[in-house]
């Protein structure tokens, strides 16, 4: 999962506030919504863990194990989910893309598990790999067109229109997409370097 440091260090910039934003929203709802953000906000934690350049840290090899057990923990929470929408599906898809990665790092072609994912041989499973990324690539393209303003039509207030509910608030429904997608762009770049 490592390029250069610089945008490693971006990534978990942007994975960690993520999860930290999701943590956040938890407080802030209750039921299916709360379990759903409680998801994100390991998702995230997980993949910031994970986007960690390897001069700053290289996990013993048995973390990888660790690692692959609590995203299958979250794979199973989302299987159980799914029955209840396929909305649910999603979180599924990123758990199982999780335990994916961790076991292709833990893989024993791969040269020092985290420190060199970018070497010939140490990537996963290319098809798999070419799966998941069209998969993201897709969702990042759905999700960021679900994100573009409508455009402001000529009867409301000074020649638009004024804003509504979720848009007016902080914490309302196009940030929670908008965390969704950074986490799907994530996604994008670790298995790209994978």
């Amino acid at each position: 999962m490592h390029g250069p440091a610089l945008s490693g260090w971006l990534l978990v910039a942007l994975c960690a506030a993520t999860g930290v934003y999701c943590l956040l929203r938890m407080r802030a709802c209750a039921g299916r919504e709360r379990r759903a953000a409680g998801g994100e906000a390991v998702m995230g934690f997980g993949m910031a863990f994970m986007a960690l350049p390897a001069a700053v840290l290289t996990p013993p090899g048995w973390s990888w194990a660790a690692y692959a057990a609590v995203f299958g923990v979250t794979a199973l929470h989302g299987l159980l989910a799914v029955r209840h929408g396929a909305h649910h599906l999603h979180h599924l898809v990123g758990s199982l893309a999780m335990i994916y990665m961790a076991v292709a790092m833990a893989a024993p072609g791969a040269p020092g598990a985290h420190a060199g994912h970018a070497a010939a041989g140490a990537g996963g499973i290319p098809l798999l790999t070419g799966g998941l990324l069209l998969y993201y690539t897709v969702y990042v393209l759905r999700a960021g067109t679900r994100l573009v303003p409508v455009p402001a039509t000529a009867g409301g207030p000074l020649g638009g229109s004024a804003p509504t509910g979720g848009a007016a608030r902080a914490g309302g429904p196009e940030m929670t997409l908008a965390c969704r997608l950074s986490m799907a762009l994530g996604m994008v770049a670790m298995l790209v370097t994978l």
